[in-house]
């Protein structure tokens, strides 16, 4: 059966930084043009549907609208929400985070939280580690946007998600709940977003540990492309394989597979 549905995360795959991936723009336009289903589900909390789309915009991507986007924020504040409707949070993330808990209805709350809510942002320090710790150890939930510890930009890996919650694991001895990818939640929220079924599904993805393992968890076909932070030479580290491995997203063509 042919493949009907396309989920495909971002950093890695279509960009790097501020820097378009060969084949990205051609991509997209063969996926409008055929009128194909497609996702962006990108681990990244810290920008909007509408700042993703702007950035694609501005690398000429035309075409698409917000709801071609899920991001690991907006899926952390739909679980919390459906967890405990109307809760407090403190955060520790950017904008899009934030704006994703306040549009569930939570509110934010530095002294006695339901939860502890951290996702990547260059805004970190001492102080935020020692109060979410404080926080944690006096009862409030430990939630995780997502658990990449490293990010692919132009210039090289940078210090992601995972890299944060390090340090306020080790002060309080206890792990968060991840929602990001390679959490099936939030391919589930994926596929119900676009009315795909699994096995006519393909997901797209740079990274082995979150999108491979994710795809492969929630029964689709996967995809790995070798223009992000996953090498061919990781490949056989991993105890699992993708179905296909590509260069670049551009190479591609979801009608051939499978």
């Amino acid at each position: 059966m042919a493949k009907r549905f396309v989920i495909s995360d971002m950093d890695g795959v279509i960009y790097r930084g501020k820097t378009m991936i060969p084949g990205a723009a051609d991509f997209v336009k063969r996926m409008l043009e055929s009128k194909t289903p497609f996702l962006f589900l990108t681990n990244n909390s810290e920008q909007t549907p509408i700042d993703l789309k702007r950035k694609l915009d501005a690398l000429g991507i035309a075409g698409l609208s917000e709801a071609n986007f899920i991001t690991s924020a907006m899926a952390t504040a739909e679980f919390l929400k459906s967890q405990r409707p109307g809760g407090s949070v403190f955060v520790i993330g950017g904008a899009g985070l934030t704006n994703a808990l306040y549009n569930a209805g939570f509110s934010i709350n530095e002294t006695s939280p339901d939860y502890v809510v951290v996702g990547k942002t260059k805004n970190y320090s001492f102080d935020l580690i020692k109060k979410a710790s404080r926080l944690i150890s006096g009862g409030a939930r430990f939630i995780a946007t997502n658990p990449d510890v490293v990010d692919p930009t132009e210039d090289g890996l940078e210090p992601a998600c995972g890299s944060l919650l390090a340090p306020i694991e080790l002060a309080t001895g206890r792990k968060p709940y991840v929602v990001g990818k390679p959490n099936s939640l939030m391919m589930l929220i994926a596929r119900k977003q676009i009315g795909a079924h699994a096995s006519e599904t393909i997901m797209i993805g740079d990274r082995m540990d979150t999108d491979i393992v994710g795809g492969l968890e929630a029964g689709m076909t996967t995809c790995l492309v070798l223009s992000g932070v996953t090498t061919r030479e990781m490949i056989d580290t991993f105890p699992y394989r993708p179905d296909h491995i590509y260069d670049n997203i551009g190479e591609i063509r979801p009608e051939l597979i499978e």
